[in-house]
């Protein structure tokens, strides 16, 4: 038997024999009304098979797993949502019935706490039966539309509080070959690759389309503006080019100076 349906059968247990008082209060209603409803009294008197487990589920420690409802048609639709619902009965697990035979959630009318399964019969610890007791029952399967499991609850969120690339991490711990994504099974190592390439390729594929948006060059990098390079003359069709300039004699320039100066004298 899980930890949970161990806790929650000792408490349920100890108020076997419990009986409601007059006008059908109780407290179990009480404690739903002060403590889950915000004082709204009118839950002291009311209808209280499901808020003796919610109560007792207090008194255990696992409220979070077995749920806190006063409404049973809302506390099957709440195993629904956590993937904790079957049609197979275990220790601990909370049954609900329609007493109509329905097998509809909207019809249920009344749940108990599964003590123990033998063939085709199941044991019970239920509150608000036969009016007023809380006792044990057997309980064929006509009337039972489904069974919430707390365990079950708590795989779920036990799952859902772990982020994805943690629970990646963690498959690789166990040796296991890889972890679901979008309910495929994939190789572990293969989606790690995958993110990064992915992640990888979008940076440099976004930092490209920003460089050509603004016109920047890539960091790191300087343009220069060319100098513009001078071109030599072409001369008009038909015409020679002209011969290119001697280069000036360092002894005529002198001698020519020398004249110039005696000239002047």
């Amino acid at each position: 038997m899980d930890p949970i349906a161990s806790e929650l059968l000792k408490v349920a247990r100890s108020e076997l024999g419990y009986r409601e008082k007059a006008g059908q209060r109780t407290k179990y209603g009480e404690w739903y009304a002060e403590h889950v409803a915000g004082g709204d009294p009118q839950f002291e008197t009311g209808a209280w098979c499901d808020m003796f487990i919610a109560w007792a589920a207090d008194k255990a420690g696992v409220s979070e797993y077995v749920g806190t409802f006063a409404w049973t048609p809302s506390h099957a639709r709440w195993f629904q949502r956590h993937q904790a619902w079957s049609d197979r009965p275990e220790p601990g697990a909370l049954v609900f019935f329609d007493w109509g035979g329905s097998k509809k959630i909207s019809k249920i009318d009344h749940v108990g706490i599964v003590e123990r399964v033998e063939g085709d019969r199941i044991h019970t610890i239920e509150g608000n039966v036969d009016k007023v007791w809380l006792k044990r029952k057997v309980r064929d399967e006509s009337k039972v539309v489904g069974y919430g499991l707390p365990r079950k609850v708590k795989e779920y969120l036990d799952q859902t509080r772990i982020s994805w690339p943690e629970r990646v991490v963690d498959s690789v711990r166990k040796g296991e070959p890889g972890v679901p994504l979008f309910g495929a099974p994939i190789e572990t190592l293969s989606v790690v690759a995958l993110l990064i390439a992915v992640a990888v390729t979008v940076l440099v594929a976004a930092r490209a389309r920003l460089r050509r948006a603004t016109g920047r060059p890539a960091p790191g990098r300087h343009r220069r503006t060319a100098r513009p390079r001078e071109r030599a003359a072409v001369p008009p069709p038909g015409e020679a080019p002209p011969e290119p300039a001697e280069p000036p004699d360092p002894s005529r320039d002198a001698g020519a100076i020398t004249d110039e100066l005696t000239r002047t004298r």
